[in-house]
């Protein structure tokens, strides 16, 4: 481990928010090392100070250092922080076992659910490692990449079932424009994180049909309401999904252009083919893949999830977005605050 009194991070994923996350670690006064798939770009960050490919034209602190090489990055880290699709996380870190640390706090910052298991991040971390849960942290809140990697203000969750790692993870990445606050629900800052991606796919929708901010400020707050709900049957603390985890990074995926799930939707609404919609896409939308085994949790958990059963049969069974639009409208009507 780091005998120097400057926290060491490891960054394993050079993409939008692996490479926006490493400049507010360097910006916190970590010592940070970028892990990058890709020899080339690594040798480019290096050399410019830049990421051409999601943040070109905007400068990396001195302090973040890009390498090719896993080993390079985790050796010595206080901190791993995981920036990688969700569908490959398992993959990438079963590579990198044997070099990670044994005093390593390990970092998701993916907003997903593992297809065929079911597994949160965190869990899925915890299975390939080998750990217990005080050495695995999420990082997760209304943290749009290309706004924080131009310092705009934002803030975060820090969750960690330890509060005092969360508040170790706290300091290393809490700056002038970036405010992290701790927790200990790590199961609803994840639910939060991979459920929100899927209601900012169905409200892009909305938008790509041309609906106005009725239907988009509906679809918030229902999708809102199927996020708790699963949440609680899951053990998750309901007051999570009022703060940043649930309600801020859902209102920010929900309505910025920036949001990629959000703007996967609007090519859907706008006519456009699942295929369609994915080639036209630089970053992965984890709705996508992540719908399914969400409502196969809301299904094991007896939870209703009518946003999300409509989003998976739009991407994945070919259902018309109109016919959803019209499949939500007519569902029996309830009272608000009922358990579905």
């Amino acid at each position: 481990m780091n005998a120097s009194s400057v926290t060491r991070c490891a960054v394993m994923g050079s993409g939008s928010w692996g490479t926006a996350f490493a400049s507010v670690l360097a910006d916190a006064g970590c010592d940070v090392v970028l892990w990058a798939r890709n020899p080339e770009l690594a040798a480019t960050i290096n050399a410019t100070r830049q990421n051409p490919v999601y943040h070109e034209g905007l400068f990396l602190p001195d302090a973040v250092r890009a390498t090719a090489e896993a080993g390079d990055a985790l050796a010595g880290a206080d901190f791993v922080a995981l920036a990688l699709p969700a569908q490959r996380l398992r993959a990438h870190l079963a590579g990198w076992v044997s070099q990670i640390e044994s005093a390593s706090v390990l970092v998701s910052l993916v907003k997903g659910i593992e297809l065929g298991t079911t597994k949160r991040m965190s869990e899925v971390v915890r299975d390939v490692v080998g750990i217990g849960p005080e050495r695995v942290a999420v990082v997760t809140g209304p943290n749009l990449a290309a706004e924080v990697m131009r310092r705009q203000p934002a803030a975060t969750v820090v969750a960690c079932v330890d509060e005092g790692v969360a508040k170790r993870l706290q300091r290393a990445c809490h700056t002038a424009y970036f405010r992290p606050y701790t927790g200990t629900d790590v199961v609803g800052a994840e639910l939060g994180g991979a459920v929100k991606n899927v209601i900012a796919l169905a409200n892009g929708v909305a938008v790509g049909m041309g609906y106005g901010e009725n239907a988009q400020a509906s679809l918030i707050t229902r999708g809102l309401a199927e996020m708790t709900r699963l949440g609680v049957a899951l053990g998750a603390q309901p007051v999570t999904f009022s703060g940043l985890a649930g309600l801020g990074d859902l209102v920010a995926t929900c309505t910025s252009p920036l949001s990629r799930n959000r703007t996967f939707g609007v090519n859907l609404g706008l006519g456009m083919s699942v295929e369609e919609a994915e080639s036209a896409m630089l970053q992965t939308s984890e709705a996508v893949k992540s719908c399914r085994p969400i409502l196969e949790l809301a299904r094991t958990h007896s939870v209703d999830m009518p946003i999300t059963d409509a989003v998976v049969r739009v991407v994945h069974e070919g259902l018309p977005p109109e016919v959803m639009a019209r499949g939500l409208m007519s569902r029996d009507a309830k009272p608000e605050h009922s358990a579905s």
